[in-house]
């Protein structure tokens, strides 16, 4: 139904970018160039996978309760199309259609559509950009601030050029000069900048660049790692960082000399970009502008946003926000209109024509599903909606809900992995394989094929990268892998959310000792005991290397709360569960959660999906099951496989929050 889903959910990052830089140093460490080479040249155009493939244990049609709708091929034939009239704004109901249109033929129309944005102007429209004084302040030759939007500084007396900054004022949707887009800072202009968020009153900064991408230096660290710094005549002192998995907020105190007081400037620090390309899905850049304009007041402008050279990703953010209000307020979008009247202030804003499909990729995205955050103080009235058949649908909130979660189509050119012929019979069901963007390498075995490969996959929490391992209940086969998994990347807690045979089936081997103990290659794995509470059972081990000869504890958390059919009747076990993981991992450090059910998928994303938005729920207030559910889709097929499931996610949230008399006091 939704062609372009085939677009919005594609995966194109690297592998290894994946790996949070804390656990760099635990990662195995020989994974071969071959490998690496394969995922990073991720086949576009590899062919689909059979749906009725057998697993290693049968086929797959039972475990897969849900349709899969493929992407339609494209046909290499050219067809003529007449050319829209880019300056005509798009109406919403016509967006989806008219980006089908632009995306045909090799994205045709959005090529010519690009190449009819307004070129560089000349010369005389930038005299102080190429005045001898400021040239050592701009990163980039053809990147220009022209002068009748640029940002004019406080002339320092006696200082030629003084009043020169890289950055340029931007109207926002109604709003004028609401930004300022700027170079990020270099060594030479960091004092520049702050005397800008000064002059300014800028409260807000928001950064869409890391210091380093691919060895390079794209800014200069412009604010100091803790305590207070000076940059020319203005003190900056680090007040707070708050980290989550795609952005970090600081918080900062920025004063002056002589000045009375101090003001209070935050900046907003975006990290899902990749060194490469474009951010796998509009879903983090969306999320990430949320998060900024919830914090950041309507009357606190200018805000100031800048990547590298200020232009690239930094007008690709301007424009996304500046369309979202204009598609709230007339219900209809002008990209082109936008980026046009941008570049009159500032040459190439938006800077590749990949940027700027991406920007109404991020329009359709919120178009086709909007928003789905809600205050916890309204969670008893959204649930009575979603529980209600829409009208004119004849299906609940839930099922249209659950119904655009399943039209996401499977990345089945990021399986290459898992589809290999040393690999197939590792895996417990072929429709269910981890995305190589995602999949837990293993070390490699010198002259063993395949020895990398296990079926998991990294899946990211609330507020990191990378702190779940889901992956399927081990075969026969694959026990060995799945101790060496839990060694090699130091995990201490072990999620169970199946029993060993249901409904008279296998659906996962007896992968411990349950007295004494079983050594699994060079994996010795030692039963200490088995504690009984409630819905779980509580099972502790001792698992040493045989060659390291070190040892640590694994505890594993058996869920038995989980019906052979369907989902548990209350959510109180589990969220019970959920809190005690969480202990065991304060006491045991930072290593990822391995997670199993039988598949890897169904139960396993949605005590992933709890977790996550429970998380939330008590950091902000905010529940948001949508987006959880569809960032995990993102990350391994298949997680919440079940309309019945998805439901049981709301009814945690529910569930937890009623367990407090008033909302307000819930954290």
């Amino acid at each position: 139904m939704h062609m372009k889903l085939a677009v919005i959910g594609s995966i194109f990052i690297d592998a290894f970018d994946r790996r949070r830089a804390a656990r760099r140093k635990d990662a195995p460490a020989d994974v071969s160039l071959a490998d690496l080479s394969r995922i990073r040249k991720k086949g576009k155009d590899a062919e689909e996978e059979d749906d009725e493939l057998e697993g290693a244990v049968g086929p797959g049609a039972d475990h897969v309760e849900e349709v899969i709708v493929k992407p339609k091929r494209r046909s290499g034939k050219k067809t003529k199309s007449q050319t829209p009239n880019f300056q005509e704004p798009i109406a919403l109901p016509d967006l989806e259609a008219e980006f089908d249109r632009r995306t045909a033929n090799d994205n045709q129309i959005f090529s010519e559509e690009y190449s009819a944005l307004p070129g560089t102007l000349g010369k005389e429209h930038a005299e102080a950009y190429y005045s001898d004084f400021n040239t050592a302040k701009n990163r980039f030759k053809n990147i220009i601030t022209y002068d009748s939007g640029r940002v004019k500084l406080e002339p320092i007396p006696g200082v030629d050029g003084s009043d020169y900054i890289s950055a340029s004022y931007m109207d926002g949707y109604r709003v004028p000069q609401k930004y300022i887009a700027a170079q990020g800072p270099m060594p030479n202009t960091v004092d520049d900048f702050w005397r800008m968020i000064w002059d300014t009153k800028a409260k807000n900064i928001v950064m869409v660049t890391n210091l380093k991408e691919n060895n390079k230096q794209k800014c200069t660290q412009y604010w100091p790692e803790s305590g207070k710094k000076t940059y020319g005549d203005i003190g900056v002192t680090l007040v707070d960082t708050i980290p989550m998995v795609d952005h970090v907020t600081r918080v900062f105190l920025v004063g002056k000399e002589g000045a009375r007081a101090n003001r209070q400037v935050t900046q907003f620090h975006f990290l899902g970009w990749p060194d490469y390309g474009l951010p796998k899905s509009p879903m983090g850049l969306l999320k990430f502008r949320r998060a900024v304009i919830t914090k950041a007041a309507p009357k606190d402008i200018p805000i100031v946003v800048h990547c590298s050279a200020g232009v690239g990703r930094t007008g690709t953010l301007l424009t996304v926000d500046a369309m979202l209000e204009m598609m709230q307020a007339e219900e209809k979008v002008d990209v082109f209109g936008f980026v046009s009247r941008m570049r009159q202030n500032r040459s190439t804003m938006v800077q590749t024509k990949a940027q700027y499909v991406f920007i109404y990729r991020a329009l359709l995205e919120q178009y086709l599903y909007g928003d789905t955050e809600v205050e916890v103080a309204n969670i008893h009235h959204y649930m009575h909606k979603l529980r209600t058949e829409q009208p004119g649908k004849d299906k609940t909130g839930f099922e249209i809900e659950f119904g655009n979660l399943t039209r996401l189509p499977v990345d089945r050119a990021n399986m290459r992995g898992g589809n290999l012929p040393e690999n197939i019979s590792k895996n417990r069901v072929l429709q269910i394989l981890p995305y190589d963007t995602n999949r837990v390498f293993l070390q490699h075995k010198p002259g063993v094929k395949g020895s990398d490969y296990i079926n998991a996959s990294f899946i990211d929490g609330y507020r990191e990268k990378d702190v779940y391992i889901a992956t399927q209940g081990p075969l026969a086969q694959t026990v060995e892998d799945f101790w060496r998994m839990v060694w090699e990347w130091n995990s201490c807690s072990i999620v169970m959310l199946t029993e060993l045979k249901e409904k008279g089936r296998n659906e996962c081997s007896l992968y411990w000792p349950e007295t004494g103990q079983t050594t699994f290659g060079e994996v010795v794995v030692s039963a200490q005991g088995v504690d009984t509470f409630g819905d779980y059972d509580l099972r502790t081990f001792t698992v040493t290397h045989a060659k390291e000869g070190k040892a640590r504890t694994v505890q594993q958390f058996h869920f038995h709360g989980w019906p052979e059919v369907g989902s548990p009747d209350n959510a109180s076990g589990m969220i019970d569960l959920i809190g005690q993981v969480q202990k065991q991992q304060q006491q045991s450090g930072n290593g990822p959660i391995t997670v199993h059910c039988s598949t890897g998928s169904g139960r396993t994303g949605t005590f992933c999906a709890i977790s996550t938005v429970l998380e939330r729920v008590k950091a902000e207030g905010i529940c948001d099951v949508f987006q959880v559910v569809k960032a995990l889709r993102l990350q391994r097929p298949h997680m919440v496989q079940t309309l019945d499931q998805y439901q049981f996610c709301y009814q945690a949230v529910l569930e937890y929050l009623d367990s407090f008399d008033h909302y307000a006091n819930f954290r």
